[in-house]
């Protein structure tokens, strides 16, 4: 069978893996990518194989990074099943019609633009219509349930623990009377999550693809990071400032108001005030989410469970209040008393978290708290790296807020769970290919896996197919592939177009820097010292534009 990696290699997004065998071929996944405008080119990229030939697709989870790009592969024309959790499933019926109200809205604004210089207007990468209607295509699976999808192909959907209904798939290939078992990850949860039961093991694999997200670090102060979240609630109302959590709407939001409810529990008197804050979900989806959280019980853990049979809902408690309208969001914007408002998007990049952003970052007094993975070229991703100013549409707003980010409600395994959870399988597989990571954090997880494990890894490139034979694991001949050729070519001209871009960000930074330190008094010869490297700068980016 020949497997080719069309996202989440040495990158965090876009996860879609694309697998032949001799008698059919399907996706495990098909997600958007996102950060830089680089990296969201490549969703307009045409598919490198045609969608309509499909047989079928198997989904991990709901995540855009991982289903996003489904309604795109509706309109070019598949209509094979789609197979997912009915959590996952769910998910997707509400996250992609708001992905497609989303590419509408930012279409019309590409079209204005466009418009006044006189460029014709451009398609959306889908409709919110295209995005209802490829929803028809979802076959619901259960946990622990294998489904035998033809002679050749069956599989198994098992706990990730990332998110609801996330799921580790196991696939079991046959060929030429030979059955090769993969197994898909997609994304790892951690022990312990709030809701979720614990990632499921897995009892064997011949070849394993394994997230990375955190393959090179491990989540810092787990056991402290409840008092260290309730400290800084507490101080930030002291102070009178507001708590701004960007969080990804399906997840982490639904996460984090089952533990501010365990807390009201657990602190009870002491901490009366915090009992008084009022806590706002200030995003649609996450409002749509939290209902299909609280219909897909089965997917809890036993603690959440008993708050349940017990009368108490952990997604539902006072002082809880939820967010629709534009109007009521900007609403809290302008209120006097200290709130926590959870909003999307968990990166920072669109939504109504860049308005709440806008109105607090500038006050000493209001916290930013991050609790999910940002990724590299995001305004989350700045602001965790300490960046001093941003800007947030078209103003510079300088960075003044107290900036934390809390890697314990993390939806993603780190180095030690990882390592811990391969260590489980009893069977270990020959060959494990790692995916969704930054390239440091594949090389440093790669030697850990080894050193450790002893066990080969294979760190793909975008574009990049491998053949998997009775003998092993091949790379395929690029030059004897015109098509996988332009596929590569296409996916390295964009890397040049991303790294532009980050320069294009650097020297937007530079230029503030250096616009706030020409204020001071200078000599001339700093000056001319400055102004000939700056012509030098120039004579090069000529040089690159020839």
């Amino acid at each position: 069978m020949k497997i080719t990696f069309l996202g989440a290699a040495k990158t965090v997004t876009g996860s879609c893996f694309h697998i032949e065998t001799d008698t059919c071929n399907f996706l495990v996944d098909c997600g958007m990518f996102q950060g830089s405008s680089a990296d969201e080119a490549h969703n307009h990229s045409p598919f490198p194989f045609n969608p309509g030939r499909l047989d079928f697709m198997i989904l991990t989870h709901a995540h855009i990074d991982h289903s996003g790009r489904i309604p795109k592969l509706y309109t070019d024309g598949f209509k094979g099943l789609i197979y997912a959790t009915k959590a996952t499933a769910d998910l997707c019926a509400i996250m992609l019609p708001d992905s497609g109200h989303i590419q509408e809205f930012e279409n019309e604004w590409v079209n204005r633009k466009r418009e006044r210089a006189g460029l014709p207007p451009v398609k959306p990468l889908y409709t919110t219509q295209d995005a209802i209607d490829c929803i028809r295509l979802f076959n619901s699976v259960h946990y622990f349930e294998e489904i035998r999808i033809n002679d050749q192909i069956r599989v198994r959907f098992n706990d990730a623990g990332h998110i609801l209904g996330s799921s580790i798939v196991e696939i079991w290939v046959k060929e030429n009377n030979r059955e090769t078992k993969l197994v898909f990850t997609g994304d790892l949860g951690n022990n312990n999550m709030p809701i979720l039961r614990d990632p499921s093991i897995i009892d064997s694999a011949d070849y394993l693809f394994i997230e990375s997200t955190y393959g090179n670090r491990n989540h810092l102060n787990v056991e402290n990071k409840i008092d260290r979240f309730v400290e800084i609630i507490t101080s930030t109302m002291e102070k009178g400032g507001n708590i701004i959590i960007p969080s990804f709407a399906v997840g982490r939001t639904q996460e984090i108001l089952y533990e501010l409810f365990k807390q009201r529990e657990k602190y009870g008197e002491r901490l009366t005030h915090l009992l008084e804050i009022p806590v706002y979900v200030d995003s649609p989806l996450a409002v749509s989410a939290t209902k299909v959280f609280r219909n897909n019980l089965d997917c809890y853990d036993e603690e959440a469970r008993e708050y349940i049979e017990n009368g108490d809902n952990p997604l539902d408690f006072p002082g809880l209040r939820f967010t629709q309208s534009a109007d009521e969001s900007k609403a809290l914007n302008d209120s006097k008393e200290s709130l926590i408002i959870i909003s999307a998007s968990g990166m920072c990049e669109a939504g109504r978290i860049k308005h709440h952003l806008k109105h607090n970052l500038w006050r000493k007094e209001s916290s930013i708290v991050f609790v999910g993975f940002q990724a590299e070229g995001t305004l989350g991703r700045r602001l965790v790296d300490g960046a001093k100013k941003v800007r947030i549409f078209g103003e510079e707003i300088s960075v003044n807020a107290r900036v934390e980010m809390i890697e314990g409600f993390s939806g993603h395994a780190d180095r030690d769970g990882l390592i811990r959870w391969i260590k489980a399988i009893r069977h270990k597989p020959g060959k494990i290919f790692l995916v969704h990571g930054e390239e440091d954090s594949m090389k440093e997880f790669s030697e850990s896996i080894y050193d450790e494990l002893g066990i080969g890894t294979v760190i793909p490139d975008r574009g990049e197919s491998f053949m998997i034979t009775a003998a092993g694991v091949s790379t395929t001949d690029i030059a004897a592939v015109p098509q996988q050729k332009k596929e590569r070519y296409a996916f390295k001209r964009l890397e040049i177009v991303s790294m532009l871009d980050k320069l294009k960000d650097e020297l937007d930074e530079a230029s503030s820097i250096i616009r706030d330190d020409l204020r001071t008094e200078k000599e001339d010869i700093e000056l001319d010292e400055l102004m000939n490297k700056l012509h030098k700068f120039e004579k090069y980016i000529v040089d690159i534009i020839r």
